[in-house]
């Protein structure tokens, strides 16, 4: 048995430090299945991955560390690419490519049968949850899926793709409403919530029907909230290089830890060490440039 992780991997366009942008292999899913491996994990990433060059380098990156591309799509539409540009706190803004791409070409014709391969977990999230009309296919796929695995959803909140925070909240809802672990940014909640403290929406996700809500506020460290109360753990002092792929890192802790603690286990003392984990390793992402996550020697003890 396996992890699915299902969404987008595409290029990151991040200035060097002449100014020019440098490609490096991103996508919120693509970090947390690259997370997972270098875990020591067995991960099936799920997407459209493009012949051209873009394609083949994250073909190449995801295959170095281990990721398995065998339920992945071969296409020769274009890879999506993401101009990034950083804040003085190493906090990115993206501007997306997205149009006529492999990365965002779901259809059920190539999507895997989780009858056939009884799939551990599925992580899901970013821009394929919202961008149409692979969104609509992936959500019926994901309620089959949900028949076998729990499903772990990561909204990663994108308003320069869709500033229309009506339509984005029923994304997010529906998403919330199949799924047993979220994990989200204080950020996001922020954007698609102003007004709500970020615990009162776990809370109410909670309420109608997830096991956990995991919350990344930064600095200021991981909210974890679940039926039995809420958890804090403090950020982890480095030096920040860029945060992109910190939030990722978190998901894939998470996703180790429902696997190897069983998600109803995820409270109290045993939800603060797996905050603590997903802390630390959040910080060795931030202290690299792009998304490099932790290898699994490096989080030994924690």
């Amino acid at each position: 048995m396996s992890i699915w992780v299902c969404g987008e991997v595409l290029i990151d366009l991040i200035p060097g430090a002449d100014g020019v942008r440098v490609p490096h292999v991103g996508g919120g899913p693509a970090n947390t299945a690259k997370a997972l491996a270098r875990l020591g994990h067995d991960v099936q990433f799920i997407d459209g991955i493009s012949s051209d060059q873009y394609g083949q380098m994250s073909r190449k990156e995801l295959l170095d560390d281990e990721v398995k591309l065998d339920l992945a799509l071969k296409s020769d539409k274009p890879t999506c690419t993401a101009e990034v540009t950083l804040a003085a706190d190493g906090s990115g803004s993206y501007v997306f490519h997205i149009d006529g791409t492999a990365t965002f070409d779901f259809s059920l014709d190539w999507l895997p049968d989780p009858s056939r391969y009884k799939p551990q977990v599925l992580h899901i999230g970013t821009l394929v949850t919202v961008i149409e009309p692979g969104a609509d296919v992936l959500y019926d796929w994901a309620i089959r899926v949900a028949e076998f695995a729990p499903i772990v959803y990561d909204p990663n909140i994108r308003p320069s793709v869709m500033g229309d925070r009506d339509r984005y909240q029923a994304s997010v809802e529906k998403w919330v409403a199949i799924s047993s672990v979220i994990k989200v940014s204080d950020d996001d909640v922020e954007w698609l919530y102003p007004g709500e403290s970020v615990e009162s929406v776990a809370q109410r996700w909670i309420k109608d029907g997830a096991a956990l809500v995991v919350i990344t506020r930064g600095i200021n460290g991981l909210l974890g909230v679940s039926a039995g109360g809420s958890v804090e753990v403090p950020g982890v002092k480095i030096e920040v290089a860029d945060t992109v792929g910190a939030g990722d890192t978190v998901g894939a802790i998470i996703v180790e830890a429902m696997i190897e603690k069983g998600i109803l286990n995820l409270t109290d003392e045993v939800l603060k060490v797996t905050l603590h984990r997903a802390a630390v390793a959040a910080g060795i992402t931030c202290s690299r440039k792009g998304a490099q996550p932790p290898y699994k020697h490096e989080l030994k003890g924690v």
